[in-house]
């Protein structure tokens, strides 16, 4: 018993409790896989593209700002919490306030002046990475199906012959993107099923093989529904629309074989959607190109959908 005749034995499990929760949590945070060089990336991957790291930067001032909100939040909640609780010696009520205009206006006008500046970074960025006024050195017609990826490669290639322009299975395909076709594009392509695996890494899905320091424009397509086309360390992701074909375009700057996957559930096999990218040198590229000819995988397998009537509106307003 206290000298005041309170019993405040309840109050220790209280604070072996919050000793115990405290030391839980400083163990979560200092236990993961991650190292010092891997924090200032807040859980991205490493950047592997030229573009990635502008979508960087505006993750890391996202949580700057997230940070900066949360401790400012909390300290008014524990300020308000520690500095007006009712007094052990005092048992009238403190006095109460019913409004503060300036406190009022406050709250209201810095929300907006946060959401406004995320905005303006937010359009500014996505501005840059779907610029496509650069005409890229080689174009990519990803097609997304129920569970798999197929990768029309639209380039000149000998022993491959047509036209990419005019081949019937990119009809899907906008002509504002097939005006930065090569001429006479005959093309290869590689069609992947959920079962294919990477001959280096076993990772599951098929490869798409690009060359590093070259412009690659991917125009994406749908056979059924919507997907999403992600490669994790570019850092970029866009959904795959059937009747709608959306496109970006990234310079990859270091080589290796990486992991990409749908980022749209699309179905009951949604997670069976994998795929990889292999960044090569420009003759290894070539080499590849030239063993899907060999292999017979000449010409283009079908893009998918063809555009909406919204959609053809849309590009005839553009063009």
């Amino acid at each position: 018993m206290s000298p005041n005749g309170s019993d405040r034995s309840p109050r220790r499990p209280m604070r072996r409790k919050l000793l115990q929760a405290m030391t839980a949590g400083l163990v979560l945070a200092t236990a993961t896989g991650c190292t010092w060089e891997d924090f200032p990336r807040l859980g991205m991957p490493t950047p592997t593209t030229e573009e990635a790291p502008r979508i960087l930067s505006l993750w890391q001032g996202s949580w700057a700002a997230a940070l900066a909100t949360g401790v400012l939040v909390w300290g008014l909640i524990l300020w308000s919490a520690f500095f007006h609780r009712r007094s052990r010696t005092k048992v009238e009520v403190p006095p109460q306030t019913r409004y503060n205009m300036p406190i009022e206006a406050l709250y209201t006008v810095v929300p907006l002046i946060i959401v406004s500046v995320l905005f303006y970074f937010t359009a500014r960025d996505e501005s840059k990475l779907l610029d496509m006024s650069k005409k890229p050195d080689l174009t990519v017609n990803v097609v997304g199906f129920q569970w798999s990826w197929c990768f029309n490669y639209i380039e000149n290639v000998d022993g491959s012959t047509g036209d990419a322009a005019t081949d019937k299975n990119l009809a899907a395909i906008p002509n504002r993107y097939k005006e930065d076709f090569p001429a006479n594009a005959g093309g290869v392509y590689t069609c992947g099923t959920p079962g294919d695996k990477n001959p280096q890494t076993g990772n599951p899905g098929p490869t798409l093989w690009l060359p590093e320091g070259k412009t690659v424009r991917f125009v994406l397509t749908s056979r059924d529904v919507i997907h999403s086309f992600w490669v994790v360390p570019f850092l970029m992701k866009q959904d795959v629309i059937p009747g709608h074909t959306n496109a970006f375009q990234v310079t990859p700057n270091q080589e290796g074989t990486f992991l990409g996957k749908c980022a749209e559930l699309c179905g009951v096999d949604h997670s069976r959607m994998l795929f990889n990218v292999k960044v090569v040198s420009q003759e290894r590229y070539e080499e590849h190109l030239k063993s899907l000819v060999e292999k017979g995988q000449t010409g283009y397998v079908p893009a998918g959908i063809e555009q909406t009537k919204h959609e053809k509106n849309r590009e005839t307003n553009v063009l």
